[in-house]
């Protein structure tokens, strides 16, 4: 099974929502689509679906077209960030519904159900209405109803938002688990980087109805393509800096370092730089580093780190700290950063240079 997108637009009047759009997501993939809340995930994943048409391009499913078919007529199933479970109903007929509606014996649907509500955990609770259920327990039937229809794509978009943490925990877990036991093509949409890499797959990342980069999640986090990428895949988002090289020195603002070794062949001239927070701290790294003068605007301690906000020759920098630091807003700091993770982007933000290494992303 493959789901091919060529070309795939989408506008309302004058203004686009999803710009042409080729994607390819194949039988038994995990495929998330990352980005800010308006990227336009929600809309692509419709017209992935068929709720939507595409005022251009196509939509195949195993190499037919299937843009004008309804989506009552493709092998879909959905789940929404605010799931919807029918509250005069036991969970097991919540989870049968779909299967009811296609009029299977119901032999079948037994066996399936019960099937679904193991993998979902939920074989304790089918007698239970979906009220008497804790919030994840409800999403997991949820789920459970998308799964059971054995659907060929199964689209989830935010599933987990409005979940607490240790739900959110529980479930990122299991779902890779049933996506390699399904077999089908799914999609799961997320505003967070952290789910995005916890999840694996393959991710698409979407800034204002664009795919910047889609590819092996890993891959894209540690070599974003450009600066919207690297952004987009970053919380906080990633710290720019610009800079020129000459010869053998990088200057930036009042300051300047010797050129690391990993950039001594790149051309003189201007060049934006990109970090993380995380990677971004007070005390000197080992091995070739940057040292930078700034600011304290603000500390957000948040038990057991400290999101530092720094201003850099009116730059504003976050420093993700391990600890408590409760610095005062004015306090002057030397920050360090390790040269190997170092991003570096040209004017029109495409990245240039050696990609940093894979442990140092």
């Amino acid at each position: 099974m493959t789901l091919e997108l060529q070309g795939v637009a989408k506008a309302v009047g004058a203004r686009v929502h999803i710009h042409p759009t080729n994607l390819v997501l194949r039988k038994g993939s995990l495929n998330v689509l990352l980005g800010p809340t308006l990227s336009g995930k929600t809309t692509l994943m419709r017209l992935m679906a068929g709720l939507d048409q595409p005022t251009a391009g196509r939509v195949l499913w195993e190499g037919r077209d299937v843009t004008g078919v309804r989506v009552q007529d493709r092998g879909v199933a959905m789940v929404y960030q605010q799931f919807i479970n029918y509250p005069s109903m036991t969970v097991f007929d919540n989870i049968a519904s779909p299967l009811r509606l296609q009029g299977l014996p119901r032999a079948d649907i037994e066996s399936r159900v019960r099937r679904a509500a193991d993998l979902m955990r939920l074989t304790p609770y089918l007698s239970r209405k979906p009220l008497e259920l804790s919030g994840g327990q409800q999403q997991r039937t949820a789920l459970a109803r998308a799964l059971v229809k054995e659907a060929g794509l199964v689209l989830l978009d935010e599933p987990l938002a409005n979940l607490d943490y240790k739900l959110r925990e529980e479930l990122r877990a299991e779902i890779p688990r049933l996506f390699e036991e399904s077999g089908a093509v799914f999609v799961y949409a997320t505003t967070e980087p952290e789910e995005a890499l916890l999840l694996g797959g393959h991710t698409a990342t979407l800034w204002e109805g664009r795919v910047t980069q889609f590819g092996p999640t890993a891959e894209v986090y540690r070599a974003p393509v450009d600066a919207v990428t690297a952004r987009v895949f970053s919380n906080p988002p990633m710290n720019i800096l610009d800079l020129r090289k000459d010869g053998d020195r990088l200057l930036f603002g009042a300051g300047e370092a010797a050129v690391p070794a990993r950039l001594g062949t790149l051309p003189d001239g201007p060049y934006r730089a990109g970090f993380r927070a995380h990677h971004l701290g007070l005390d000197r790294p080992a091995g070739e580093a940057l040292a930078f003068q700034a600011t304290v605007l603000g500390a957000e301690i948040t038990g057991s780190e400290t999101f530092l906000h720094l201003d850099h020759t009116g730059a504003r920098w976050v420093g993700l700290l391990p600890g408590v630091r409760p610095l005062a807003p004015g306090t002057p700091v030397a920050v360090w950063l390790d040269a190997a993770h170092l991003h570096l982007f040209d004017a029109g933000g495409r990245r240039i240079g050696p990609s940093p290494e894979p442990m140092a992303a």
